[in-house]
């Protein structure tokens, strides 16, 4: 049988929290960490385990067995330095994964220098979706990839759209985009062949650059 995976959060704030309850609820492993004892509060029943401690002192992340884990998650709040300092710490003591949460451009590379293994943005990649979701009615969520790439959910209503294949349709050629998947009336199709129609009220799944992608939805908008 095979393992389930094991993580540790740092930071049980509203990011920390929300990832802690995702990752219980598909059955991993999860150690809570927070130096505040009301939110470790909220996660005792939560969380396999939760305890209250600083995650700056070395001692203590040591005496946690955090290197066993095979992810840990820094979701420190405002505190830059803390961030910097636990995700180093983690990676001398050897965690295989450490995720860290940057508060901007200037704290993500200073993340990635030290060796965080994947930085996020959580905020800012809110804030892209969600401009996306407003500016747009056929755009319904939107995961930007790069400053150049980004993958968009469309929704497809247009008569010059619907009841073709994808290959008479020819995303590649015509607006230099794949189509990765169709989501249909709640059901995903993963990796749609060329003979797959499209149907009303599609939503395909397209990933290019970002001006492609603009195109393609101003051309569902004609």
């Amino acid at each position: 049988m095979e393992k389930n995976q094991t993580f540790a959060i740092i930071g049980l704030g509203r990011f920390g929290g929300s990832i802690c309850r995702t990752l219980i609820s598909s059955g991993c492993e999860v150690l809570a960490i927070d130096a505040s004892e009301n939110r470790v509060n909220e996660y005792m029943n939560i969380a396999t385990h939760a305890v209250v401690a600083d995650a700056q002192d070395e001692m203590v992340l040591k005496s946690l067995g955090l290197r066993n884990f095979d992810t840990a998650i820094v979701a420190i709040g405002e505190d830059i330095q803390a961030s910097i300092l636990v995700t180093l710490m983690l990676k001398e003591m050897g965690v295989p994964r450490v995720v860290a949460k940057a508060q901007n451009e200037y704290h993500a590379r200073v993340l990635e220098k030290i060796g965080a293994d994947r930085v996020v943005h959580p905020e800012r990649d809110m804030g892209v979706r969600l401009a996306h979701n407003l500016i747009s009615k056929n755009i319904m969520d939107y995961l930007e990839l790069s400053q150049e790439y980004s993958i968009a959910e469309i929704q497809v209503s247009n008569a010059k759209f619907v009841n073709h294949t994808l290959n008479e349709l020819n995303f590649r050629q015509r607006f230099n985009l794949n189509v990765i998947g169709i989501r249909r009336r709640g059901k995903l199709i993963i990796a749609p062949g060329a003979e797959e129609l499209v149907e009303n009220n599609d939503a395909l799944l397209v990933i290019g650059e970002i001006n492609d992608i603009d195109a393609l939805d101003q051309q569902i908008s004609l």
